[in-house]
């Protein structure tokens, strides 16, 4: 069973599962969510490494000159270590994903210079921002989870898709009767909204 706490992800599916349960509106997420991170750390790489503000040397230097342990890093690392705390397995494959987007996007972000990949950053996160506005406002028809739980909603966001698709590919769940327990706790949480939405209404 998953852990409790920060870390039940019972608790953090079902949270973003209810503002995501149109299969158009979880499409357009699954499509557009990773490359907000993605991009999001290729401008992070132009970070400065926090090791060197706080006036001291990393412990050991990386086996490159483009891969340093700036602000991307440690953002790519928390990603990882919540997922691999929240569900060993798929959360082993997503802290990969994590580590290899960082990998990737330092290389991008060394070959194109900070002046085009601030450009190509606003371009791709303005596509994916609206793509994913579009789909709560059309097909889902409810306000995005983050105006709810801003931490929650960013943190869960890339492991939320990749449940998914682990989930419809290959019918993996955490443990059995995982996505079942997640349905119920969905179906409660949109009914709840739902008649919230109609007092404001009456």
């Amino acid at each position: 069973m998953g852990s409790k706490g920060v870390f039940d992800l019972e608790t953090h599916f079902a949270f973003y599962g209810a503002y995501h349960s149109n299969p158009v509106n979880v499409l357009i997420h699954t499509i557009f969510v990773w490359p907000i991170f993605f991009t999001s750390l290729v401008l992070l790489y132009f970070t400065p490494s926090p090791f060197r503000l706080l006036g001291f040397e990393p412990p050991f230097t990386l086996p490159s000159h483009v891969l340093f342990f700036n602000f991307g890093f440690f953002f790519a690392l928390l990603y990882a270590g919540f997922y691999v705390l929240m569900d060993r397995k798929a959360g082993s494959l997503a802290a990969f994903l994590c580590m290899g987007c960082w990998v990737g996007s330092c290389y991008l972000a060394n070959h194109l210079g900070s002046s085009l990949a601030s450009k190509v950053v606003l371009g791709a996160q303005v596509l994916c921002w609206t793509g994913q506005f579009l789909g709560h406002g059309i097909f889902e028809k409810r306000a995005p989870a983050l105006l709810d739980n801003l931490v929650q909603a960013f943190l869960m966001a890339p492991f939320f898709v990749l449940l998914e698709v682990l989930q419809m590919v290959f019918g993996y769940e955490p443990y059995p009767g995982f996505h079942s327990n997640v349905k119920e706790k969905i179906d409660a949480e949109i009914k709840v909204w739902q008649e919230s939405k109609q007092r404001k209404m009456s």
